[in-house]
């Protein structure tokens, strides 16, 4: 469900989105010069769990032998890798009802209804005009422990206020409405493996665009606690037994290509449910300290999976909120950040209890911010927004300066002071250790902000 007070074009880019992602649905008309979402066209196979919410999507990997994924993923298990979680606030998160530009002679004056009041105890060290909203008080905690990199003005040049537009050219990593690929997906297709479709997980209803792979097999589980078989009147242990077997049926030979190809997908489903047998229903305890919400559950059960070595590469989640605040912002904006961060500050504490931190980042991103000067009661779509990176290893010093609210662009929006290219390149390279050209197009025009520490 889109959020309320939001624009019709961002309902509409929701619909899209996930429209292209589902089987057999077709792809809705697209308005001229909008690009189609990238993964369109994907072929995919879907198989539905105890839960609305719980499909399971493999994209990719028509071509593996029998028993590749389970051999596959018992391979990658065996050598963690670090891993990049990517948490998109869609709508166009307000980066500054974040970080408030208190110390700006500008700003109330822009938000006479919607500016932070002044607060000593809670002023940014990295920029003292800014100050962190009592809102983000977990974000500030962790910045406090050197544990937040801050991109305060990130965008990219002649920015495009279109929902859409915006997102797209984020999900591909470069401004180009004919990518069909994500950036993360292009990083799997040339530093993955073909026989591991958990290397790259969206944790949504539909295939996140940034993992759209053209070569290797991705996957979509809403919610991997909740993903099962479901099969009317049939419950375990006979229910267990029998998808084994239904698995095993993939190692029969079969000169009919039909049947091969349905016996292959049993023996892939098969390898994905035994994977995430551990953490059904009540065999993750919740923990207290996670918000209640499918983003806490989420985020809780992925940590289990990580601490078990299930071999997860990048991770796409959307974060709920009403990020796209055209009116009512006084109401929703402080609710939304504070249930955002308070869950990643509680995904954060379980990596470090469960000691698996120092091989996990988070990406936090929107495709634009808001414009300064708030308009009846709300605030319209912006250019330059705010993106953070956490983690124990995440090098915790500001990227980019904030522009500040005297010399805006000419559209009255934040000017950008960092590219989101370039922090690609940099999560490549310094997080991945891998070369950022094949994957970024255009990658060595790009400065590479410090991110990840030594």
């Amino acid at each position: 469900m889109a959020p309320r007070n939001c624009c019709n074009e961002f309902t509409r880019a929701r619909f899209l989105q996930r429209s292209a992602a589902t089987a057999g649905s077709g792809l809705p008309a697209i308005e001229a010069g909008m690009p189609a979402p990238a993964g369109t066209g994907l072929s995919r196979r879907t198989f539905l769990s105890r839960t609305l919410g719980g499909a399971l999507a493999v994209y990719g990997g028509s071509r593996l032998g029998i028993d590749a994924f389970e051999a596959g993923i018992a391979n990658a298990a065996a050598d963690p890798s670090r891993v990049l979680v990517s948490v998109f606030m869609g709508g166009g998160m307000d980066g500054l009802s974040v970080l408030a530009p208190v110390g700006d002679s500008r700003y109330a004056a822009l938000r006479p209804t919607l500016a932070t009041a002044v607060d000593g105890t809670r002023t940014f060290a990295e920029d003292p005009t800014l100050q962190w909203t009592g809102a983000a008080d977990s974000l500030r905690t962790l910045h406090g422990e050197g544990k937040v990199t801050v991109m305060p003005a990130i965008g990219y040049d002649h920015p495009n206020q279109s929902h859409f537009t915006s997102r797209h050219f984020w999900e591909v990593g470069e401004l180009s409405v004919d990518g069909s690929f994500g950036w993360l997906g292009r990083f799997l297709d040339h530093y993955g493996v073909a026989d591991n479709p958990l290397q790259g997980l969206s944790m949504n209803s539909y295939l996140s665009p940034g993992l759209a792979a053209a070569q290797v097999p991705v996957a979509s589980v809403y919610r991997p606690d909740q993903f099962g078989l479901f099969v009317p009147g049939v419950s375990n242990p006979i229910l267990g037994s029998m998808y084994s077997a239904i698995g095993g049926l993939g190692a029969l030979p079969s000169g009919d290509g039909a049947i091969a190809q349905a016996r292959l997908v049993a023996t892939e489903v098969d390898s994905i449910r035994t994977t995430l047998l551990p953490y059904q229903g009540a065999a993750v305890t919740h923990s207290p300290t996670y918000p209640t919400g499918d983003f806490g559950r989420k985020l809780e059960v992925l940590a289990a999976m990580l601490s078990a070595n299930v071999p997860v590469r990048a991770v796409a989640v959307d974060a709920p909120g009403a990020w796209d605040s055209h009116a009512d912002q006084a109401n929703t904006i402080g609710r939304d950040v504070k249930n955002a961060f308070d869950t990643l500050l509680a995904f954060q504490r379980d990596l470090e209890a469960r000691g698996v931190a120092d091989r996990v980042l988070v990406h936090v991103w929107t495709e634009f911010g808001r414009r300064p000067q708030e308009n009846a009661g709300g605030t319209d779509h912006g250019a330059a927004g705010s993106s953070f990176i956490i983690g124990t290893k995440a090098k915790g010093q500001m990227v980019g300066s904030f522009p500040g609210l005297t010399s805006l662009d000419p559209q009255s929006n934040l000017k950008v002071t960092s590219d989101f290219r370039g922090v690609y390149c940099s999560l490549l390279e310094q997080w991945f250790g891998v070369d950022a050209a094949p994957v970024i197009p255009g990658a060595a025009s790009f400065a590479r902000p410090t991110l990840v520490a030594a």
